[in-house]
């Protein structure tokens, strides 16, 4: 009678060899999980990069300001042309100020791209947009921003922060500081702007 092949114990190396497949496995699960729960995140970054950029490009393609083309920050406020006035440390004044009661709504005056929600030495509180030609408006001396953060798209018209009188206007009536900057240097913004009749 020949001994029964069947009832022999397994050979050391068939052991190795589903460990090493087990283990393999459990790694490759591993990594499986990992993307499965990495990838949604990543594709929707990708995404937003790839939308922030299509923005970007549409606005360099878009006419810069021109006179009486921007709605005021502040509509239904007096607008005075105080381009260039004295300021302290020999600065002159690269914007405007409108005056308005503290915490009035400030709203965009062009549609672009968030670059800044923050502080500012001069400006405290200051929102910047990039708007159409690469233009950046400049927003300063807010009491408080509204619900936008950097990258984010917004409107003409969409409130953007309120005014107050943080920065180097502390004491002073509150207002917003608007600027316009155009390949770097600022522009007077008040021929851009549309004044109420």
């Amino acid at each position: 009678m020949s001994p029964n092949t069947n009832n022999r114990p397994p050979t050391p190396a068939f052991l190795s060899r589903m460990l090493s497949i087990l283990i393999k496995a459990a790694v490759l699960l591993m990594l499986l999980f990992v993307f499965d729960k990495l990838l949604p995140s990543i594709s929707q970054q990708t995404q937003s990069f790839v939308v922030a950029k299509w923005q970007q490009l549409s606005l360099m393609q878009q006419e810069l300001p021109t006179q009486n083309s921007l709605p005021s920050p502040l509509p239904g406020q007096h607008l005075a042309d105080t381009w260039g006035g004295a300021r302290s440390q020999g600065r002159s004044h690269e914007g405007i100020d409108i005056f308005a009661k503290r915490g009035t709504p400030i709203q965009a005056t062009t549609q672009g791209i968030v670059s800044k929600v923050g502080e500012d030495t001069l400006g405290g509180r200051v929102v910047v947009i990039v708007g159409p030609g690469g233009a950046g408006h400049y927003y300063a001396h807010l009491d408080d921003y509204a619900d936008i953060s950097p990258n984010d798209w917004v409107n003409s018209g969409d409130i953007i922060g309120y005014v107050g009188d943080s920065g180097n206007a502390k004491g002073t009536p509150p207002h917003v500081h608007y600027g316009i900057y155009i390949n770097g240097s600022a522009v007077n913004p008040y021929p851009l702007l549309q004044k109420s009749k």
